[in-house]
């Protein structure tokens, strides 16, 4: 298959500039390869709600369905009303979430490499919050379907992987003996399963604070949903902060790409903003569309991403954040150029 037809919703705040300078890397490894990517811009998100009253209109879910993957900005306010419903929808029920040191960025160690995993459809951030008179209740479902799957995509993961070959499962359960009890219960049947990795499990505020003093030893790390989203936004301050760290939504069928932060209302319009989160989620946008749909040229093309990104970077051709002195678009066509000259054209 040569042809995908990418939905790409451009986000608010900083995320019309980040999705400025994905599209020229995108634009630039597509000619590379002959991808004949058809990228479809579509609304959601806070500037559109203030337009048309909701933040996710039907045309717009019509054009993610009509796609092979959505790629998405930052949202703003009304980020629960786009991602959280775009998960649920497509059943989205992996949130992949890489830390990795790249040369020539602040990172806390220059060997840091490994992988959240986080559960993506249930825990309490399903919403189900009710008032009882002047007590408020959050329900925290937790399913051992929900548990069986997540467990598994990370032991693949670190199949794939063949670095540490290790799964680090991460939990509450001497508290939350029930919900964390059945998560930590499965994730360990699920490990029967797979004898050539090693499973260890850590309760999630032990692992908050080993992630810190030493994250080297880590390789997929598996959680549940809210435990995943805080361990992941403290594990990406490792490796040079939010602006480094890509995320992948994934289901049996679709995905969604998108960077783990948000959408940074006083940066907008600056160009300033790190592009670096949402051009890895696009390499990670190509890697899955290569193994989804057997095209090698698409693994390739992710690898080469990634490659000129790491070359820019040593380079200091990038924005402030990163040490150089480069707009947010320029730092993307700064990448485009690399691309250009490995690909030799």
């Amino acid at each position: 298959m040569s042809r995908f037809k990418v939905a790409l919703i451009p986000g608010d705040g900083v995320g019309p500039e980040l999705t400025e300078a994905t599209l020229k890397v995108l634009k630039a490894v597509d000619t590379c390869y002959g991808l004949d990517l058809n990228i479809v811009q579509v609304e959601a998100g806070d500037s559109c709600f203030e337009r048309r009253g909701v933040a996710l209109p039907e045309d717009t879910l019509r054009e993610i369905k009509n796609s092979h993957v959505c790629l998405k900005g930052p949202v703003g306010e009304t980020a629960a009303q786009v991602i959280v419903k775009l998960r649920i929808l497509f059943d989205l029920y992996a949130n992949i979430r890489p830390i990795k040191s790249y040369p020539g960025v602040p990172c806390l160690r220059p060997d840091i490499d490994f992988v959240i995993v986080r559960e993506n459809t249930e825990g309490v951030y399903r919403g189900i919050e009710f008032m009882v008179k002047d007590s408020a209740f959050c329900v925290r479902v937790i399913t051992r379907e929900g548990c069986e799957r997540i467990a598994r995509k990370a032991f693949e993961l670190a199949k794939r992987r063949n670095k540490k070959r290790k799964v680090t499962a991460v939990h509450k359960a001497n508290v939350m003996k029930l919900t964390c009890g059945l998560f930590r219960d499965t994730c360990r049947e699920i490990a029967k399963n797979y004898p050539e990795i090693s499973f260890e499990e850590q309760y999630v505020d032990a692992m908050a604070m080993r992630l810190i003093k030493e994250p080297q030893r880590f390789d997929v790390v598996v959680t549940t949903n809210m435990f995943g989203d805080i361990l992941s936004d403290e594990a990406a301050q490792l490796v040079g902060g939010l602006g480094m760290a890509p995320s992948a939504n994934i289901g049996d069928e679709f995905a969604l790409f998108e960077p783990i932060h948000g959408s940074a209302p006083s940066r907008a319009g600056k160009q300033t903003a790190n592009p670096t989160s949402m051009i890895l989620s696009s390499k990670m946008m190509l890697e899955w569309l290569g193994e989804k749909y057997g095209e090698p040229k698409c693994i390739k093309a992710a690898e080469t991403v990634e490659k000129a990104l790491i070359s820019a970077i040593e380079k200091k051709l990038t924005v402030p954040d990163l040490g150089g002195c480069l707009k947010t678009f320029e730092m993307g066509e700064a990448i485009a150029e690399e691309i250009k000259a490995f690909c030799g054209k």
